[in-house]
């Protein structure tokens, strides 16, 4: 078979990728999925939180594409009937310290174009959120709640309306380029494209370096633990409750968050309730959601990388910290009562941990920004962490133009 453009990964990325291409132009697109069903791991296993773009350093393409994407979904979910509640949230300072970093965050916000954005004092925290506490906040309206999966299978839909094919258990072994095409074999996978394009988010890194594009930089995973209110709790939360964040880690903390109900979609939706988490736990599997047993490649690779022992030297106070969160109930509980005082315990049930693909170059930083590669042929999203999601349909229509680019450039001709 030959395509104008395959994309490897079904994850939210790579079919917004698909969709937006096929919007613009009339052409043949395959998108390539390892596992058995779409959008099986970030995609699914997230907050189901869409940012506002509070958090991101203005003139970032973090920045850019999340306020883009969030107003992109918001029509997106209303043209399809998807279930999208724009609630807003309140971040909760809960020291002086953090007080001080909530004009920073506002100014951050301001900077980014968000809209009703506010300080708001301890009294009004309770206006909000009646049992959140705390000394100052902010209340950012435009953050709301969805469920990627279902905003995921809502974009496969639209890409096979539009001609494109969609393959699961399709795992790509090899690539190798043959003058103007890429052929692509895997077990179930034998073809030819014009255009590559990678989403390949947990193992983004190795297709890059399969496609013969070294990245500048290796995943390394991070299991993000929760756990749920008790539905007789639920109460305690009436939409969105978040730390201010450490500046200098690029996770945001524990918080509280009303999830959408049962699904608008296909019977595909999320569960309800009020979740509370994730933490942050460097994670030896990059598919480690089972449990804490490491994956030998995964451990390998990344104990013989450097860039993770310089990142470890740099971290390992606050890495310590989210591991005893981990092992500790009481410490993870502790974490949650600096925003709802409240809560308990026994308050809590387990829910299902997501792993996030977070790049680290070679001298040990966290690559805060998307990081997008375009090469000749070929565009490989190497790093597109939180608020890839919320972001995605912005996303994919930046990289759809690199790729229309690659194809014009190849249709054009000699001299």
């Amino acid at each position: 078979m030959r395509y104008d453009v395959a994309i490897i990964g079904g994850g939210i990325v790579g079919l917004a990728t698909a969709m937006a291409i096929l919007k613009a132009r009339r052409l043949s697109l395959v998108v390539l999925e390892a596992e058995d069903r779409l959008a099986a791991h970030q995609s699914s296993h997230n907050s189901g939180v869409v940012h506002s773009g509070l958090y991101y350093k203005p003139g970032s393409l973090k920045a850019r594409l999340c306020v883009e994407g969030r107003t992109a979904l918001g029509l997106f979910c209303d043209e399809r009937g998807i279930d999208y509640q724009r609630c807003g949230k309140v971040v909760v300072a809960t020291s002086v310290a953090e007080v001080a970093r909530l004009d920073e965050l506002l100014d951050r916000g301001r900077a980014n174009g968000l809209a009703g954005l506010r300080r708001i004092s301890a009294i009004e925290i309770r206006d909000h959120e009646p049992h959140a506490s705390g000394l100052a906040g902010l209340f950012v309206p435009e953050t709301g709640i969805v469920d990627f999966r279902v905003v995921a299978h809502a974009f496969a839909d639209v890409v096979r309306e539009r001609g494109g094919r969609i393959l699961t258990d399709a795992a790509v072994a090899e690539v190798h380029r043959d003058r103007q095409e890429h052929i692509l074999a895997g077990p179930r996978v034998d073809l030819r494209c014009r255009v590559l394009i990678t989403c390949a988010g947990l193992q983004a890194d190795r297709v890059a370096r399969m496609c013969g594009v070294e990245p500048g930089c290796r995943i390394i995973p991070f299991r993000g633990e929760f756990w749920r209110l008790r539905p007789d709790r639920v109460g305690l939360v009436r939409n969105l409750i978040y730390p201010v964040p450490d500046p200098l880690f690029p996770f945001l903390g524990v918080h509280f968050t009303r999830r959408i109900g049962e699904g608008a979609v296909g019977g595909v939706g999320g569960v309800g309730g009020v979740e509370v988490g994730p933490n942050a736990v460097l994670s030896l599997n990059r598919h480690g959601y089972r449990g804490r047993a490491p994956n030998a490649r995964d451990m390998a690779e990344m104990l013989a990388y450097a860039g993770f022992w310089r990142m470890a030297g740099r971290y390992w106070g606050r890495g310590l910290g989210e591991l005893w969160r981990s092992l500790s109930r009481r410490r993870f509980v502790g974490a949650l009562k600096r925003l709802v005082p409240e809560v308990t315990a026994a308050d809590l049930q387990v829910a299902e941990p997501g792993i996030r693909a977070q790049a680290v170059d070679h001298r040990g930083r966290l690559v805060d920004d998307f990081r997008i590669v375009k090469k000749p042929g070929m565009v490989h999203v190497i790093n597109a962490p939180s608020p890839a999601a919320t972001s995605s349909i912005s996303i994919g229509r930046y990289i759809s133009h690199m790729a229309l680019e690659a194809l014009d450039a190849a249709d054009a001709p000699p001299g």
